[in-house]
């Protein structure tokens, strides 16, 4: 048939420059190859993409490779793998579209799986996640958030055990990626290193749930530490007023700037709901979720985090929210957990919380120091 598989994919090899500019904008071409970081269109040069040569064989127009990965395909394995998982004839549709073919018969229902040379990587990612989409957008932050897996036996919990915080399964928000993709700053000290490391992935989401940007934690290749890298946090897509979530806030919960230092409460505090608003400026401008009453501010001992206490108080307080400040002895409460041990810290928070809260939330850590 004129339309098929192989017809289509050799179509989109001779278009191999207009396609790879359509799906693959953050790339650039170079010589006979289009450059870029991955098939999700993130910026870097650890794809390439052949625009000229034969129309067969390994070294075709059209065959790419992803030296990170090692994934390779032709033009219709990269559309499939960066729409998301599904049938090959979602893709084919796709394809058929950009090249104009919209019109003809569309693909069958049960055709076949996307002949990725790593489906388990594509696989991973939520239907909803469509391309193309901006980079840095919210819909890249969904896209990264569900590529990305648990962190269970990750270098992501490593790095949480290594900043004393017991990793457990009902910690959904954070996710752990292999290879994240590291754009450094032009002229900065780490221009030019490696392009992707280990990362822990923490979902940002409204106070409905759903997935509105993430913070990427880049880890060195031990997991135990960040990256070295001049910037090894960022984030991305549509932060404010929103934060990363530890359970569904009801009438009462704690919110304050790290996911670090959140999680250093929250070993003490498990049935508390939590959140983590990323900086000082976005916990001052956190959204209240609907019935809350009681806000615990877990306030950072720096400038930035005295204003946020500031503003956060004043704003629970014209929204008839009572607002209790959590105050560190050191710089944060992951500080206090680390230097001064969980027996101290829990000894200093049991302190500041409400009576009626301690007799609801609090669990005690034992003699060794470690959460039960």
């Amino acid at each position: 048939m004129p339309d098929s598989i192989a017809n289509v994919a050799q179509r989109l090899a001779e278009n191999a420059e207009a396609v790879c500019r359509h799906y693959l904008s953050n790339g650039r071409r170079s010589g006979g190859y289009w450059l870029v970081g991955d098939v999700h269109n993130n910026p870097g040069r650890s794809l390439d993409v052949g625009l000229t040569g034969p129309t067969s064989g390994d070294r075709a127009r059209g065959k790419w490779t992803d030296a990170a990965t090692f994934e390779h395909g032709d033009l219709l394995d990269l559309i499939a793998a960066a729409r998301g998982p599904g049938r090959i004839g979602d893709a084919l549709d796709e394809a058929r579209q950009f090249l104009g073919l919209a019109d003809r018969a569309p693909s069958s229902a049960s055709a076949s799986p996307s002949p990725l040379s790593n489906p388990a990587a594509a696989d991973s990612t939520p239907a909803i996640l469509q391309t193309p989409v901006p980079a840095g957008s919210a819909d890249a932050a969904r896209r990264l958030f569900g590529m990305s897996k648990p962190i269970g036996g990750t270098r992501a919990g490593s790095y949480l055990r290594a900043r004393g915080i017991a990793v457990t399964p009902d910690l959904t928000a954070l996710r752990f990626h292999p290879r994240c993709w590291y754009r450094p700053e032009p002229d900065s000290p780490d221009d030019g290193v490696r392009d992707a490391w280990p990362a822990l992935i923490a979902a940002v989401t409204d106070l409905d749930g759903a997935v509105a940007g993430v913070q990427r934690t880049w880890l060195d290749l031990s997991g135990r530490a960040k990256a070295p890298v001049a910037v090894p946090r960022r984030a991305m897509g549509n932060l404010l007023g929103h934060a990363v979530r530890f359970s569904t806030a009801g009438d009462v919960m704690a919110a304050g700037e790290g996911i670090e230092t959140m999680l250093s409460l929250r070993g003490m505090l498990p049935a508390l709901p939590m959140a983590a608003g990323l900086s000082a400026g976005h916990l001052a401008a956190m959204l209240f979720p609907p019935g809350l009453r009681r806000l615990y501010i877990v306030r950072d001992n720096d400038p930035a985090g005295l204003r946020a206490e500031a503003v956060l108080t004043a704003r629970a307080q014209a929204a008839e929210i009572a607002a209790l400040t959590l105050i560190p002895a050191l710089g944060d409460f992951n500080d206090d957990l680390r230097r001064l041990g969980s027996a101290a810290l829990a000894a200093a928070l049991r302190a500041q919380l409400a009576a009626e809260d301690v007799a609801r939330f609090w669990r005690s850590p034992d003699p060794d120091g470690q959460n039960l």
